[in-house]
């Protein structure tokens, strides 16, 4: 089973926010549908812009951690370096 550390954000250098889930096109649609009340929905998170694939669960949650300590300008560039474009992922999601 995979599990995934991911960022979406509202737009380009918008609001950020960081998660962990072992259904990663699941958990983008619920973000984009607004399924869930929480920080996501309430500042318009929906683009998926980066995410890691991880062998376990605990592995992927400690990241998400790791990068919520983050300063803001780390998970900018975090971004950057693989999705300049602040391209959407989600449709590149099989």
């Amino acid at each position: 089973m995979a599990f995934f550390t991911y960022i979406i954000a509202s737009r380009r250098n918008g609001t950020l926010y960081t998660g962990s889930t072992d259904d990663l096109a699941r958990r983008t649609a619920e973000h984009r549908d607004k399924i869930r009340r929480g920080f996501a929905s309430k500042y318009g998170a929906t683009i998926l812009v980066w995410y890691k694939w991880h062998d376990t669960r605990d592995a992927a949650f400690r990241r998400e951690r790791q990068i919520k300590e983050w300063k803001r300008v780390w998970k900018l560039e975090l971004i950057e370096r693989t999705n300049p474009g602040w391209n959407d992922l989600f449709d590149t999601l099989s």
